[in-house]
């Protein structure tokens, strides 16, 4: 099994995707983990079923000492949740079902009537609506601030929702971000934000920021190392990587990952063993993935910014506002393969391109081996209201890209030949 230490050596992410957290010797020898298909798990003895099972319903903390039932954990996937912690810096992780059921969990496990959560702008449309509308139904209720907003501004926000949250007689419960947006690739800077939230609730508080890292993590974005608490993941985008599965994980210090945990044993909604076998699969190859797809990324952006039927480009690597430039500066290491492209003119010119494409495939999702485009404002966002779409950049014109690992000379060609069908 490998260790995180080699001799004095302190082992990279990509090298410990290859063995960390399993020994062949206790799988008759095989040198990748089986897929352990069961439902239950044989106590050794009578004494060790209660240890674990005092653990699991938090009557000692700690969680189980061992592998008890499926909905709690299993080798698959407990493999998976130790190096996806690497990846992050993280103390612990854990799996789930898909990044929605990751992101469901977590906003209940820290949310109660009367609360309040505050969130960045633009989200996920589904994560929008089951903050807006789901939670809502609990006495759950949330204010929100642009991607871009100041320290200023993340002062005011804060102070209004201790406000609201004191009036329904719940609490500030926690500040989720999204970084970069989805898909206008909008960055938040989490440095400010978690001074914000230290200068309102000193260093004793229960509030903690949770980030969606997918469109950066894990290679280019880091979120824990610069004030975030949590690290949340749709893993069926960039760590799942080939378009295949679906799943999600969470991520940080265990203070703010037991709870979590706490309700998912209760809940499900664990990833199954198949799933957490292939994800492991995927994390050997993901830094090389990632780091090919985004060199793609840079040379088909290059293209595009030129173009005259392209209006601008919503791309890392291009950023044309100071306050955005800065933040990715300080928070980021790679501009990623995902981008939005605005398209001189409005839904129908973006549909005629997306139905010339030839090599990039027509469909949502992202962060696979091969290159997808879709429309955000009639598929993926469509469910947001038109006042809000606009007010976040989700407009008509608005294409979104991810960029995969083809060669990039062909991705150019079909770009070019799409946009002269509009």
């Amino acid at each position: 099994m490998a260790d995180s230490k080699s001799a004095s050596r302190t082992l990279k992410p990509s090298t410990l995707m290859m063995g960390h957290g399993y020994d062949p010797a206790l799988s008759e020898g095989s040198l990748k983990p089986p897929i352990f298909l069961t439902s239950t798990f044989a106590f050794e003895n009578a004494a060790a079923g209660k240890r674990h099972f005092e653990g699991i319903t938090g009557k000692r903390p700690g969680g189980a000492d061992g592998l008890v039932y499926s909905r709690f954990n299993g080798p698959n996937q407990e493999i998976l949740e130790d190096r996806l912690s690497i990846w992050d810096g993280a103390e612990d992780a854990l799996c789930f079902s898909s990044g929605m059921t990751a992101i469901c969990v977590l906003m209940l496990t820290y949310c109660a009537a009367g609360d309040v959560i505050i969130h960045s702008g633009p989200l996920y449309a589904a994560t929008e609506g089951f903050v807006a509308k789901t939670l809502a139904k609990f006495g759950v209720s949330y204010i929100d601030f642009p991607a871009g907003a100041s320290r200023e501004e993340l002062d005011d926000v804060i102070a209004r929702a201790r406000a609201q949250a004191a009036d329904q007689g719940g609490k500030l419960a926690m500040i989720y971000l999204e970084s970069p947006g989805n898909p206008t690739n909008a960055l938040v800077d989490i440095e400010a934000v978690s001074a914000a939230r230290d200068a309102a609730l000193g260093a004793d508080h229960a509030c903690p920021i949770a980030i969606d890292n997918t469109f950066l993590g894990p290679l280019w974005q880091r979120p824990l190392d610069h004030g975030a608490d949590i690290v949340v993941y749709s893993l069926t985008k960039y760590v799942g990587g080939h378009s295949d599965l679906v799943a999600g994980s969470v991520a940080g210090a265990k203070k703010w990952i037991d709870p979590v945990r706490m309700l998912r044993n209760t809940m499900g909604g664990i990833a199954d063993p198949n799933t957490a076998w292939m994800l492991l699969r995927s994390l050997e190859t993901v830094e090389l993935r990632m780091s090919r797809a985004g060199e793609n990324a840079a040379k088909v952006c290059a293209f595009l910014k030129g173009h005259p039927k392209i209006e601008r480009l919503g791309y890392l690597g291009m950023i044309d506002d100071a306050r955005q430039q800065d933040i990715y500066d300080r928070h980021c290491t790679g501009a990623g393969s995902t981008f939005s492209v605005f398209i001189k003119g409005g839904e129908a010119e973006c549909f005629r391109f997306l139905d010339a494409l030839r090599i990039a495939k027509l469909a949502v999702s992202l962060g696979g081996t091969e290159t997808l485009a879709s429309h955000p404002a009639s598929m993926t966002h469509l469910s947001v209201p038109d006042p809000r779409k606009v007010s976040l950049g989700i407009s008509d014109n608005l294409v979104r890209i991810s960029i995969g690992i083809e060669d990039a000379d062909d991705l150019i060609a079909d770009f070019e030949q799409a946009l002269d069908a509009v």
